[in-house]
């Protein structure tokens, strides 16, 4: 397999909402605080899910969003760089949506659409 799903996110207008709807659905607890970059959610509202919290390796995720982000369901795939990954996209017909942003030294995200449409989530090392 190449290059593994590393995070995921749903995002929405009303994060606490879809916080709380996840958590009783799938019993999902939150550490709330900021995400990475601001183009993904309002400050103080991304509720980060940790991955390892029941003992599994599953991806890490956060449910966030806030008045001005639209909603979506996202996947991140680990890359070693996402400036080089979001170019590749761009060259095999994909469009570059956002990034590359957030705290150098450690993570760095972006995002692109592939020739249908379908968002995908890019993180890697600050």
């Amino acid at each position: 397999m190449g290059r593994p799903v590393v995070h995921f996110e749903i995002i929405g207008a009303d994060p606490e909402r879809l916080q709380s709807f996840y958590a009783d659905l799938f019993d999902w607890e939150y550490a709330l605080g900021d995400s990475v970059s601001p183009a993904v959610s309002a400050p103080g509202r991304y509720g980060y899910i940790d991955g390892t919290a029941n003992g599994d390796a599953q991806p890490n995720g956060g449910v966030a969003g806030g008045p001005d982000h639209e909603p979506r369901l996202l996947f991140y795939v680990g890359v070693e760089d996402v400036e080089a990954t979001l170019a590749r996209a761009e060259a095999l017909g994909g469009r570059r949506e956002f990034g590359p942003d957030g705290r150098p030294g450690e993570l760095i995200v972006g995002r692109f659409s592939d020739p249908e449409g379908n968002q995908v989530g890019l993180a890697g090392p600050g």
